[in-house]
């Protein structure tokens, strides 16, 4: 690693049969090796997960059983995707969701794999680091920073505009390292991202689900914003106060 305009990484993305890395499958998978300069190599497949594809998933990336008929098995695929990012950091929106899908999908078929000891940088959290930005999501960064659509939610249309949001959130770094360092502390949250409460404020959360949420198991930085939530009020009270129903009376 070195200055941030002169390395070289690789962008992933995965389109897939659900959300649950262990049981679910890869139906389409996308890579492109890249620097600041030019996308020096790429990799875009269909995959047949030889399972059916949940009416709820084709309504995402719109991929249809008829589509991944005669495509490729990941087992014959992965290999060659192994070896394009092999030595790479890689680059992802929500990224860990993707290296979790090819590490069980290699194990599953006993193909070495060592995706999950690779440095990575998640845009996602990249984005919150920004922090100016209403909304993180990867179609949201790319209209926030005027970046021209790739077509549908499709493996490599989100890797192309992930790049560019990526160049567009790590500009103001001179080096990988200087961003490896900032992204290893947790970062604060303006607003809940998830769940009932989504878009809302901390502090304008009940304590009860806040109190509830910190028990859960989200990531480093829900889980710092949600506690610093609560450290918060239990020094200007608001633990007694949420405990007492004559407090407004």
């Amino acid at each position: 690693m070195g200055l941030i305009r002169k390395d070289i990484f690789v962008c992933l993305d995965c389109e897939s049969t659900g959300l649950l890395p262990d049981k679910d499958r890869i139906i389409e998978v996308a890579a492109a090796r890249f620097t600041f300069d030019q996308i020096l190599d790429e990799f875009e497949t269909l995959v047949d997960p030889q399972c059916d594809i949940p009416e709820t998933s084709q309504d995402i990336h719109k991929i249809s059983k008829e589509m991944i008929e005669g495509k490729p098995k990941i087992a014959e695929v992965l290999p060659q995707l192994l070896r394009m990012i092999s030595g790479h950091i890689l680059v992802g929106h929500g990224i860990g969701f993707d290296i979790a899908l090819i590490a069980a999908e290699a194990k599953r078929h006993q193909i070495p794999c060592q995706i999950d000891q690779q440095l990575y940088l998640d845009t996602l959290r990249m984005a919150r680091l920004y922090g100016e930005s209403p909304v993180n999501s990867l179609q949201q960064l790319r209209q926030h920073f005027n970046i021209e659509p790739e077509g549908a939610h499709r493996a490599m249309s989100d890797v192309i505009v992930n790049i560019e949001v990526f160049k567009q959130l790590a500009r103001t770094f001179q080096t990988t390292e200087e961003l490896f360092q900032i992204l290893q502390k947790p970062i604060r949250l303006k607003a809940m991202p998830l769940g009932k409460h989504k878009g809302r404020r901390f502090d304008e959360i009940p304590l009860e689900y806040l109190l509830w949420a910190e028990r859960k198991d989200f990531d480093q930085d829900l889980l710092y914003s949600i506690r610093c939530e609560l450290r918060n009020r239990k020094k200007g009270g608001g633990f007694e106060q949420a405990g007492n129903p004559f407090t407004n009376l």
